[in-house]
Formats: structure tokens, C-alpha cells, sequence
């Protein structure tokens, strides 16, 4: 690891100039690119202070050697210069984006005398005109097919083209007007050259001229009692439209632009990105990409705009590009975008209209872009089993943890505290063995008291089964018995055994308490009934959310109960730390690998599991206000009265005077709100449901 003050440039050395930087590793690879308007203040900020520093920054200024720069005249020339470098060295700590697939393009070989219309993929060619990418290429095969009766364009190889020649026969297209024979000389070069004009300028977006061209030639030679011809245009039109039905209008004014969006999370972000023409979204693709290096939204977009932009020219980049958020500089962006279109290009996040319901639609399909991609690694077995071996290997596990429970503490500023527990068998999620808990062993915000609590609510649980069944002597501590939980839980599946929830506190599952008896694994323990014991099976590895402390406090209740054959490990979510009890040092896992991801997953879907549920606590008890106790209140008024003040709070602390401003309250009603509220208890925060965010009386918000 390389101390980065013994490659730190001498103060005045660095010029206070627009330019390029690169670091260097001590084997002079280069593994970080960038770009600043003031290479001094930008390169000053990576010689701080390490641990001020993010730790995926730390890290590459300890892997580097060396770092050197570039000066250019401009910031759009920096822009060019960064992009052209990043694709030339292909630095390890830079965000690139990588295609989850080869998409296919709908091509148009304007290069050739004869132009072919084609499905291509891979790099783009210079004279061939591109249309998409689409998602299949079955998908572009069904469009060519509708479009060749209009415009029969030749879409043979070179090899079919030139034995039609030698032999002076065309094709079967040729032969059922689906192609117009260039190779038999049907008709001329030129021709043809505009046939293939005409089938781009289609597909382009104009359409509306075209269609109605057909439509007076239609009506022109049903005048002249041309039947027959007016019969073929009718079919030609109705080709037409339904090549264009295959992409449905999003947008009315007929607009060309391009809209990205980006889902992300701590270690990966997945881009879409949406091609409209003409109003009607004529492609798609997506990228997904390891979050290597410390950056933002707004940096996740600039370098998106840099791949999709990077080698195109004139109209491949569209008059407007929509983004979720603007690069840090936007005037360079955009001045960089105009120069590779040849005209004015507008980037902007659009604020209202159709256009921002597109975008939030761009945005769903990211996401679910992002959940797919962490599916399919997390579906394959040889990797889940790569994954376990690597924990138990990184934590000194004699075994590989086949069931793993994870356990997370959810609150809001100390209030509707509860916990949750997940449980991994083989690497997959089992969700009929999640559980919920309500902390009521205290009041307050305290995580690792919580922590404590839980685990040994569980494994209380866990010995209580065991000694029914003979296989635990010692008779555990009793802990007293709490109401159960409260909240919305998954409705059974018909056929399915639930029952009430059993034990000390808040034991529930997500959905049914046991799945039908015939599905559980074999020689599972059953209660009599049928119904699995909730707490019967022990997992080889639990993991908290949290650290050192989080730990310490799961060890001391396991070596409380007296169970010493389950490891313990915490998932720090800062730096995403493994510890072990005891350890000063936590363990590291590296980036790449499997056993890392699987923590991840795990460590996140207990947080999810626990704060939904604290979130559906916290929503039922802000449904109750203490405004329903005041008599001859409606439900009208009491909404006047929170659309006046803006929350129960700011209701609290206003006068008498002050409540009979609101139009429809008399000073006796007035009088019995003011006395209802300062009887009732100090009310919740006021929550947007919307966003779940925590208003503030200073109009600020905090979030869980």
C-alpha cells in the first residue's frame, strides 16, 4: 500500500488549468482517469487526509504511485480527452459501463451500390445508417418484413446477391414482391439507392408524409376505377401501420429524444436508456455497471452520456436528452453533445408532462433492470456455492453455513422500535422462516441492547424446542410475555396451516406461520399437528447489521444461553466490514468476491424486511390523532384543521385565536381542540406518505 504523500505533487506545480489526470500504479498501469476545471483543486482533494477520504478514493490513492496530467484549452475538450483515455487504458477504479447483451440494430448499408437492409450488432461502421437497438431480433426481422412490401429493399448477403447475378434468376423475394430484383437489373442502382432512402426516412420518424402520399395515391386510382392498384395500396398502408403500432406513441409532439435513468444501490447502478423518434420509442437498452469509484448520480449519468455519445455523430445524438440528474458541469455536457450532433442539444431533467411520466417509467424498467441482474447471480448455484465456501473460509467456518440467519434493528429516533430476522438456506432466500419482533424490553434508541434482546428471544426459542424433544437438559431462563405484534402480514395461500403467533413477544411471519406439512425437508421437526416448530431449526452462521458492538452483543447472548456452536459475524454498511467477536481488526473481503455479494444480500434484505414493517407500525399509529376525541368534530373539519396547520404538531402549539381562523370552526370548538391536544401525548413526527419522509416544523426532513 503506497503512502500518496511520497507521490504528491509540490505546491505551485500543478497548473490552475482545465485538463486530464491519470493515476498510475507503481507497474505504471494506469487505474484512474478524470477530468476537472481546475486540475490543482481537483488533484488537491485526493492528498488529504486518508481518512477524510471515501474509502473506494482511499483505496485508489494507496494502489497508486504516481499521478500525472494533461492541460487543454477548454472543459468540453477535457470532456473528449477523459472519455478517449478511459476507453485507451481501461482503468480498474473508473465506472464503465458493460451491455448485459449484444444488442441488435435494424442496419442499412448505405456504403454499398446496392444498400441491404440487415440485423447487426457489435461496433457501428462508417455509411451504415442504424435503427434501435432492440430488445430481440426477431423483433426487427417482423418489422423488415412488414416494411418490404412498401419498400423492397434488397436484404440478401453478397453471396445470394451475386449467384442471382450469374444466373440471371432472383430470389424467392424477388419473385413475391418483397424485393425489387436489383440483381437482375429490375431496377437501376439509383433506384434502388432511393427505395433504401425512403425505407431510413420511415424509420427515422417521418412518417405522416409518406402514409398520406399513399393515401391520395390510393384514392387517385380508386377514381380512375384502378381498382386493383388502390386494392395494393389499401394492404401497403395497412403494412405501414402496423409496423408502426409496434411502437406505441409516448409522446404527442412528435419529439426526438433520448431519456436515461439510473437505479442503484451501494456497490452496483443500472442504466436504461430510451431512444424516441418521432413521439414513439423506437429502442432500448440497458447497462449495469460496479460502482468501483466514488460517484454520485450525476456522475453515473455524465459517464453514461460519455458511452452512449462517445462515437456518435449528427442525428445518431438526438436534439434533447432527459436525465434524472445533471452532470456537475452542464454547460461543458452540453457543449460536448452539440459539437458531436453538429447543432443545438438540450439536456435537462424534465419537470412535468408526459415527458416526466416517461422518465418515471425509464425508471421502473432500471430497476427492475438492477433487481433482475442481482437475481440471476444470485440464482446460480455454482456461484452460491463458491459464495459459502468463500464465508466460511474468510470467518474459519469448519463447514459451509447452509442456513444463515441475518438480524437487523429498525426505529425512528427511538420510537416504534422493532427487529427482523431473515434466513438464507443454501444461498436462497426462505421467506416462511423470516420473523418480526417489537423491542419492548425498553424504551428508547438503543441498537445494541436491541440486538441482544433479539438473539436471545430467538435462541430462548430455539433451546425451548430442543428440550421438548429431549435434546437440551438445562431448563433456559423464562423471559415474560409480551402482547403479540401488531401489523399487516401476508394473507395464507388457501390451503395453508397458520395458527396464532406462539411465544414470549413478536415472533411473526411474513405470509403463513408453516407451508403444508408435505413440503418441508426431511426430517424437519413437527408439532403434533403438523405445523413445523417456529424456531427449531439452529443456523450455522448468524449476521447483524452493524459492528463491533452489534456483534459483541449477539456473542454475549449466545455465551449467555450457553450455545457455542453458531458463529457470529456483523456486516458493517459504511465500509462493508466483516467482524468477529473479539477481533480489533475486521475481516476484508475483496470486491470480486461471491461470499461478499451473499452477505450483502442478506444484510440488505433484513433492513428491508425490518423497516417495512416499523414503517407499517409507525403508519397505524399516525392514522390515530388525538383530534378524534373532540366531540363534534367531523371528519371535514379535522381535515381543514391539518390542511391549515400542516400537522397535528403545528396544531399543538398554535392558540385558540389561531384555530378559529380556519373557516367553519366556532371558539367553543376551538376551545375543545386545544384542550384535546393538550391532554393527548406529544404526537409523532408528521409524515409524508408519499416518500416516508419525517417533516420537520422548519420544512426540513429526515429519513429512517
Amino acid at each position: 500500500m503506497a503512502d500518496p504523500s511520497s507521490y504528491r505533487p509540490k505546491p505551485g506545480q500543478i497548473p490552475d488549468s482545465p485538463g486530464v489526470y491519470k493515476f498510475r500504479d507503481d507497474h505504471r498501469r494506469v487505474i484512474y482517469v478524470g477530468k476537472a476545471k481546475s486540475l490543482r483543486q481537483r488533484l488537491a482533494n485526493y492528498f488529504q487526509d486518508l481518512t477524510s477520504l471515501h474509502p473506494r478514493t482511499r483505496s485508489m490513492v494507496t494502489t497508486a504511485a504516481s499521478v500525472e496530467w494533461t492541460v487543454v484549452s477548454t472543459e468540453v475538450e477535457a470532456l473528449q480527452l477523459e472519455y478517449s483515455w478511459i476507453k485507451e487504458f481501461d482503468p480498474r477504479f473508473n465506472v464503465k459501463y458493460r451491455d448485459d447483451k449484444s444488442y441488435p440494430y435494424l442496419a442499412v448499408t448505405m456504403n454499398e451500390e446496392f444498400p441491404r437492409v440487415q440485423v447487426m450488432r457489435g461496433a457501428k461502421r462508417k455509411g451504415v445508417r442504424y435503427f434501435g437497438p432492440y430488445g430481440q431480433a426477431w423483433a426487427i426481422r417482423e418489422t423488415v418484413d412488414l416494411m418490404l412490401r412498401v419498400f423492397p429493399v434488397r436484404t440478401c448477403s453478397a453471396g445470394v446477391f451475386k449467384n442471382a447475378e450469374r444466373t440471371g434468376r432472383p430470389c424467392l423475394l424477388g419473385y413475391i414482391g418483397k424485393c425489387s430484383a436489383p440483381c437482375v437489373g429490375r431496377v437501376t442502382p439509383e433506384e434502388h439507392r432511393e427505395l433504401a432512402e425512403e425505407f431510413c426516412d420511415f424509420m427515422a420518424g417521418r412518417t405522416g408524409t409518406y402514409i398520406r402520399r399513399l393515401e391520395q395515391r390510393m384514392t387517385d386510382a380508386a377514381e380512375e376505377m384502378e381498382y386493383e392498384r388502390a386494392g395494393r395500396l389499401r394492404d401497403d398502408i395497412g403494412a405501414l401501420r402496423r409496423a408502426m403500432e409496434k411502437n406505441a406513441v409516448v409522446l404527442a409532439d412528435a419529439t426526438d429524444a433520448d431519456l436515461i435513468a439510473v437505479a442503484e444501490d451501494e456497490l452496483e447502478a443500472a442504466v436504461q436508456i430510451f431512444h424516441v423518434r418521432g413521439g414513439r420509442v423506437r429502442g432500448q437498452r440497458g447497462w449495469v455497471t460496479d460502482k468501483v469509484e466514488a460517484v454520485e448520480t450525476a456522475g453515473l449519468v455524465e459517464h453514461a452520456l460519455q458511452q452512449l455519445y462517445g462515437e456518435e455523430r449528427g442525428d445518431a445524438v438526438p436534439k434533447e436528452v432527459l436525465v434524472p440528474a445533471l452532470p456537475e458541469d452542464t454547460d461543458a455536457v452540453t457543449q460536448w453533445l452539440s459539437d458531436r450532433r453538429g447543432s443545438q442539444v438540450s439536456l435537462r431533467i424534465p419537470q412535468r408532462g408526459d415527458k416526466k411520466d416517461l422518465m418515471a417509467m425509464v425508471g421502473r424498467n432500471a430497476q427492475q433492470a438492477l433487481v433482475l441482474h442481482k437475481t440471476k447471480r444470485a440464482s446460480d448455484l455454482t456461484t452460491r456455492s463458491r459464495a459459502l465456501e468463500e464465508i466460511a473460509g474468510a470467518l474459519g467456518l469448519d463447514s459451509a453455513p447452509l442456513r444463515i440467519e441475518c438480524f437487523d434493528i429498525s426505529h425512528l429516533q427511538g420510537d416504534d422500535v422493532v427487529a427482523s430476522m431473515v434466513v438464507f438456506e443454501d444461498g436462497l432466500a426462505r421467506k416462511s422462516e423470516y420473523r418480526r419482533f417489537q423491542i419492548k424490553g425498553f424504551e428508547g434508541q438503543d441498537d445494541v441492547r436491541s440486538m441482544h434482546e433479539v438473539i436471545s428471544r430467538r435462541f430462548r426459542r430455539y433451546l425451548q424446542e430442543k428440550e421438548k424433544t429431549g435434546e437440551w437438559s438445562e431448563q433456559p431462563e423464562q423471559e415474560p410475555t409480551a402482547e403479540p405484534t401488531t401489523g399487516p402480514a401476508a394473507e395464507p395461500a388457501a390451503g395453508l396451516i397458520t395458527g396464532p403467533a406462539v411465544g414470549p413477544a413478536a415472533e411473526t411471519p411474513t405470509g403463513p406461520a408453516a407451508g403444508l406439512s408435505d413440503e418441508l425437508p426431511a426430517g424437519s421437526p413437527v408439532e403434533d399437528d403438523g405445523r413445523p416448530k417456529r424456531f427449531a431449526y439452529p443456523p450455522q452462521l448468524v449476521v447483524v447489521d452493524g459492528g463491533q458492538p452489534q456483534v459483541a452483543a449477539a456473542k454475549r447472548a449466545l455465551d449467555e444461553l450457553g450455545i457455542d456452536d453458531v458463529a457470529v459475524c456483523g456486516l458493517a454498511k459504511r465500509l462493508e466490514e466483516v467482524w468477529l467477536p473479539e477481533d480489533d481488526d475486521p475481516v476484508v473481503l475483496p470486491r470480486s468476491s461471491e461470499g461478499l455479494y451473499l452477505l450483502q444480500r442478506v444484510r440488505d434484505e433484513a433492513h428491508r424486511f425490518a423497516i417495512t414493517y416499523q414503517r407499517a407500525k409507525r403508519a397505524k399509529r399516525i392514522r390515530t390523532s388525538p383530534l378524534d376525541d373532540v366531540p363534534g368534530l367531523g371528519e371535514s373539519r379535522k381535515q381543514a384543521l391539518i390542511k391549515h396547520f400542516g400537522s397535528v404538531k403545528r396544531l399543538r402549539q398554535a392558540t385558540i385565536e389561531q384555530i378559529c381562523e380556519v373557516p367553519g370552526l366556532g371558539r367553543k370548538t376551538a376551545e375543545s381542540v386545544a384542550v384535546a391536544l393538550a391532554k393527548a401525548a406529544p404526537a409523532a413526527p408528521a409524515v409524508n406518505t408519499a416518500t416516508g419522509e419525517i417533516m420537520e416544523d422548519n420544512g426540513g426532513s429526515t429519513h429512517d
